[in-house]
């Protein structure tokens, strides 16, 4: 009989290293001498737990391809190999606290260092270029939080600090948009180009083109941020992280009216929309860690990416998915894309 046994499934397909998956399968022998492993290409995963019909394993660093094979050892023999897709790390020493952001003109992704409020850092704004290269940016965004890009293709920033929105001028100069806004966190466009800006403690801003906000929606307030995004319904979705495992997504309406569209998450972040309108949420679903995906009717959801300290999400054009954690973003090729905006010409 072959210890190893055979894989059966993985869940989730997708992670990031350290996030923990899910391995059924059958006949997997546990020997008392621990001569057992769970390989992924050629690195050794740490299972965490065990029995002959299931595993979960942390899946190592230092794997150098997305495409990864995954196979059980046991007493010398070997499994059949089951793929699966691990990001691959694009930058770290960061400190995010919401989605990163693609830039519409030219495909860059725009990464934060924001710090502690009221902490001034150096440099609090990268920008990685397609081909990897990694720049500071001059501008000067005291605890950047979220970032977005309007129709036109400009960019802005959220300052929690000082409780205003910047637009960012060619990477160089900032100029205050809109202020007064609280502990400015969320940050989102709707499909006519209306800045959406949400504040910790509970309230949702409406910001007109001349930066005079208004106050749009009050929800609950958050220990951590708000996070925002525009579905392809029109409903601006937010999440505010509490203490509790059973937090709600909401959903508001162009009245100001919000449902709860999905509850039993623990601690949301981030989240994005791909182009069929379904919801990935950084958050905690039953217990398990990563980006939780929900259905476009808010009826079900199951982790997507294993990952852990995830604050965020973004998509690319080439079909990528691109995961924040507090200190770093991966690149994961799922073949999604997400509701991206096109700058003009």
């Amino acid at each position: 009989m072959n210890k190893a046994g055979e894989i059966i499934s993985i869940s989730p397909k997708c992670a990031i290293p350290n996030g923990e998956i899910v391995i059924d399968c059958a006949d997997f022998q546990i020997d008392e001498a621990g001569d057992r492993a769970v390989y992924f290409d050629d690195i050794a995963g740490r299972i965490l737990a065990a029995s002959s019909r299931r595993l979960i394993v942390s899946v190592p660093e230092g794997l150098t391809s997305t495409d990864v094979s995954v196979r059980l050892e046991s007493g010398g023999d070997r499994s059949a190999p089951v793929s699966m897709t691990v990001g691959t790390k694009l930058v770290d020493e960061m400190h995010i606290v919401a989605n990163p952001a693609v830039d519409p003109k030219d495909d860059a992704l725009i990464v934060t260092r924001s710090g502690s409020r009221g902490q001034q850092l150096p440099v609090t704004l990268f920008r990685l270029d397609s081909d990897g290269f990694i720049s500071d940016m001059a501008a000067d965004v005291l605890n950047p939080t979220s970032v977005a890009f309007d129709a036109k293709g400009d960019m802005f920033v959220t300052n929690r600090a000082d409780g205003e929105v910047c637009r960012v001028v060619r990477d160089e100069e900032i100029v205050t948009f809109s202020t007064g806004l609280g502990t400015a966190t969320g940050l989102a466009f709707d499909q006519a180009g209306t800045m959406y800006v949400g504040d910790r403690a509970g309230t949702i801003y409406r910001v007109s083109d001349f930066g005079n906000p208004e106050v749009f929606a009050t929800l609950e307030s958050s220990v951590a941020a708000y996070h925002m995004a525009f579905g392809i319904d029109g409903r601006l979705y937010v999440t505010a992280p509490g203490l509790s495992s059973f937090d709600a997504v909401y959903a508001v309406d162009s009245s100001g009216f919000e449902t709860k569209y999905f509850r039993g998450l623990g601690r949301p972040q981030g989240l994005a929309f791909d182009e069929h309108g379904d919801l990935y949420v950084a958050a905690c679903l039953g217990g398990r860690r990563g980006i939780v995906k929900i259905t476009e009717a808010g009826e079900s959801a199951e982790v997507f990416v294993a990952g852990n300290n995830v604050v965020g999400l973004c998509f690319t054009r080439k079909g990528e998915m691109l995961v924040a954690t507090n200190l770093a973003v991966y690149r994961l090729p799922v073949g999604i894309r997400g509701t991206l905006l096109k700058a003009e010409k």
